[in-house]
């Protein structure tokens, strides 16, 4: 089976936007990128900042509330819907709970060949990153650098504290285009590759 779905989880400024774009440039077909970031912005306003959306504390931490789950899950549902209509999709998400974040994805993508990437960064380097971007709290990057890998399982671990992002995607893209064969049958197992 062809690759349908690349999902890239890491945590805040490991560089998965960065690699999505550059795998949208060195991967075969047209291939659509969402990110979380994207989700986010879509939102109102007041839905970034509250208990019920998403709230960014001062020290970076990210508490989810309930309204904002039922939005995801109801975003989580159109992509895999854009995928199973043909599409071939790039997903950039920050798996906040680990494992758990990764079980919503893989039961919204069911059904569709997915390639599961880890995304790492040094977190000293990753909070490099997030000063100069100057977008995110500070402490969010630091904080997120191990705990969105807690319990996930990848197909490929690529990372970029000395990587840069054209190589990590030129990695994957590999993976993508190679033959299944030799892929576990349901596209999982511990460890990088």
């Amino acid at each position: 089976m062809t690759t349908q779905v690349i999902v890239l989880n890491g945590g805040s400024s490991a560089g998965k936007s960065a690699i999505a774009r550059s795998l949208q440039a060195v991967l075969p077909d047209p291939w659509l990128a969402f990110g979380i970031d994207s989700l986010i912005e879509a939102m109102p306003a007041s839905m970034r900042e509250s208990g019920d959306g998403l709230d960014i504390a001062e020290d970076g931490g990210v508490g989810v509330g309930s309204v904002f789950r039922e939005l995801e899950a109801a975003w989580m549902q159109g992509v895999a819907a854009t995928a199973g209509a043909g599409a071939r999709i790039i997903i950039d998400d920050v798996f906040l709970g680990g494992a758990e974040s990764q079980q919503r994805w893989q039961q919204a993508l069911g059904g569709l060949d997915v390639l599961w990437v880890g995304v790492r960064c040094d977190s000293k380097v990753a909070a490099g990153r997030e000063i100069l971007r100057g977008d995110r709290a500070q402490g969010m990057a630091a904080s997120q650098a191990e705990t969105v890998h807690r319990g996930a399982v990848y197909d490929l671990e690529v990372d970029t504290t000395h990587t840069e992002s054209l190589q990590c995607a030129r990695t994957i893209a590999a993976q993508v285009t190679s033959s299944s064969v030799g892929r576990p049958e349901h596209g999982l197992h511990e460890g990088a590759v």
